[in-house]
């Protein structure tokens, strides 16, 4: 077999490449979203941060956080923790990313439970037909009160209506779909006339929330499917969400989503591969 080493030694350089270089390779994706309404403040910037998976030390991830532009509102819609040693280092990671205004977030799975080696084969099978495994419960409430006491709001399944600035806001918190944590009892509005955001880690929450009339929405989860093949895209999303739409800026319905590819990896597939870790700033603008 004349081939097997030629392929065999691209196969390893793209695993090294993806384990030394990509999944480090930090970058920022600004959009503009002309969805804000008439008579509201003509811009409003969100930095949206998800899939943190934070370890001990994390040097470069600190870096990337501290040299990010402030925007109005941040965003993080969960899984800090790569391990629960991590709490107090991830809640350290992300204080300069603050908002000027608002700084909210939810949780995702890693944050509830210490993540564990899984058979990679195993996010080919569709969530619903997968069988839960056990799993050891982490430090969720400790992450939760350290954000708490640095100036984060926790926005776990609940619904209130805010204000920035001069924008009217009808505010969602949607806990983790993936692992049937959201209560959609919170979704329905009741402030149609106000500006709806919904927040959730993953986009499985998505649909019911476009329904309720959810202006814009904001996910993590996926990681842009972490593994993608030029020019065809990723190989599975681990959600709900078609491979096309794995990440970005995307219609669903009538509301607009940011999914973010997410800035980390489960310590255990330390590995990127043409999804780049990203930050998304989204500038959003009046309607036109």
């Amino acid at each position: 077999m004349p081939w097997f080493p030629p392929v065999a030694a691209l196969a390893a350089g793209a695993v090294l490449y993806g384990v030394l270089v990509e999944r480090r390779w930090f970058r920022v994706v600004r959009r503009r979203v002309p969805i804000l309404p008439a008579g509201g403040p003509r811009t409003l910037t969100v930095l949206h941060l998800s899939d943190l998976h934070v370890v001990r030390g994390d040097r470069a991830k600190a870096r990337f956080l501290g040299s990010l532009p402030r925007a109005d509102v941040t965003v993080v819609t969960g899984d800090f923790l790569a391990e629960p040693e991590a709490v107090e280092r991830a809640v350290e990671l992300v204080r300069p990313a603050r908002g000027r205004v608002a700084s909210w977030f939810v949780l995702g799975s890693n944050d509830y439970y210490v993540s564990r080696p899984a058979n990679p084969l195993r996010y080919f099978v569709p969530h619903r037909l997968r069988r839960p495994r056990r799993a050891a419960w982490g430090r969720s409430a400790d992450l939760v009160r350290l954000l708490a006491a640095d100036g984060w709001e926790d926005l776990t399944n609940v619904r209130r209506d805010i204000r920035l600035g001069d924008l009217p806001v009808e505010l969602l918190g949607l806990d983790d779909a993936h692992i049937r944590r959201h209560d959609l009892r919170a979704a329905p509005r009741t402030s149609p006339e106000r500006f709806g955001i919904a927040v959730m880690h993953s986009p499985d929450s998505a649909p019911e929330a476009a329904a309720c009339g959810y202006d814009l929405l904001l996910a993590g989860h996926t990681h842009g499917g972490q593994l993608a093949v030029p020019f065809l895209g990723p190989l599975v999303t681990n959600s709900s969400m078609p491979r096309r739409a794995a990440a970005g800026v995307i219609r669903i319905g009538g509301s607009t989503m940011s999914l973010s590819p997410g800035l980390g990896t489960s310590k255990y597939a330390p590995v990127r591969f043409a999804v780049r870790p990203t930050a998304m700033l989204l500038e959003l603008t009046r309607r036109a």
